[in-house]
């Protein structure tokens, strides 16, 4: 890893581990609501920070699994406040170390903006999911086409992506999770209170 992109992911746990307070707020009724009643194992693909450990139910397996080192002491500090079992490794999203079907649901928040290879990422997904499991998501996506805002999105697309770890701010996400796979996809759209990326959407696929 090279001194600036070791720079930049020191940077990137701080930030979070600051920032995600405003936007938890605004989305904790969708995640609680998304994330109950859950069973089994779950993998929380770029966990981050840790901020979602406080919505999922005491009794269910969290493995999460996110690539950048620095966000991992923020993570744990998260986990020290949850009852049930948590295991956390370093991985990628387009290599997921899990058997084919052995998980029960995976999640994502804010995710599948950044990962370098998005139909490849949703294929390991639904590869480690067991027949009849769950992919919750939250994740904030392209503007419509057409849009003023989807255009302002393309034009900052480069720098953004330079500055926040690959985001993309125009990516089609909605579409991708329909053309994955899944043998049924429901979400909702809403709009989060984050300049250029505000449409979001949130639900669930079901392999």
């Amino acid at each position: 890893m090279s001194f600036r992109r070791d720079l930049h992911n020191r940077f990137l746990a701080w930030f979070m581990a600051r920032s995600d307070g405003k936007y938890d707020a605004f989305v904790g009724s969708r995640k609680r609501k998304l994330l109950s009643g859950l069973t089994g194992t779950l993998v929380e693909i770029g966990s981050g920070t840790g901020p979602n450990l406080r919505y999922l139910p005491p009794d269910l397996r969290v493995v999460a699994v996110e690539p950048n080192p620095f966000m991992h002491r923020y993570f744990f500090r998260e986990a020290e406040a949850r009852e049930g079992p948590v295991t956390l490794i370093r991985g990628d999203t387009e290599t997921l170390p899990f058997s084919d079907g052995s998980v029960d649901a995976v999640l994502s928040s804010l995710v599948l903006c950044s990962v370098a290879e998005l139909d490849l990422a949703l294929g390991e997904i639904l590869r480690i999911l067991k027949p009849g499991g769950r992919f919750i998501f939250m994740e904030h996506v392209g503007a419509p086409e057409g849009s003023r805002l989807r255009r302002i999105q393309r034009l900052v697309s480069p720098l953004w992506r330079a500055v926040g770890d690959g985001c993309q701010p125009d990516r089609d996400t909605d579409s991708s999770l329909r053309r994955a796979g899944f043998r049924k996809v429901e979400l909702e759209r809403f709009t989060a209170p984050i300049p250029l990326v505000s449409p979001h959407i949130a639900g669930v696929a079901e392999k």
